[in-house]
């Protein structure tokens, strides 16, 4: 299935609109990563544990948006929009979300 941030898939048609599908993921990094990683904040630094959570979450997010078009009849999602954000207490948890349009090309 194509995913693409584009609003059309060069070469291809859209033929019909399925609506918008969303997909979301939430990780946590367990309490040693994020007091490592409050400390780098204080002091600088990168946050290797929350850098390595980044890319998961993401593919888990990208996984629902594909498995939600393609419950809705649909062989692409146009329009991708990926956000992250923090959640929970001191920041322990990452949150991936995507949305994006389902549509059928042709």
């Amino acid at each position: 299935m194509t995913v693409t941030t584009t609003p059309s898939i060069e070469g291809r048609t859209i033929q019909q609109y399925h609506g918008v599908v969303t997909g979301e993921a939430i990780l946590g990094a367990n309490i040693f990563r994020d007091f490592s990683a409050g400390i780098r904040d204080i002091v600088g630094g990168r946050s290797a544990a929350y850098e390595k959570e980044l890319p998961r979450a993401r593919e888990i997010a990208l996984s629902e948006l594909r498995h939600a078009a393609a419950a809705l009849g649909a062989n692409a999602v146009v329009g991708v929009d990926i956000d992250y954000e923090t959640v929970g207490g001191q920041n322990s948890m990452v949150m991936v979300s995507v949305s994006g349009t389902a549509v059928t090309v042709g």
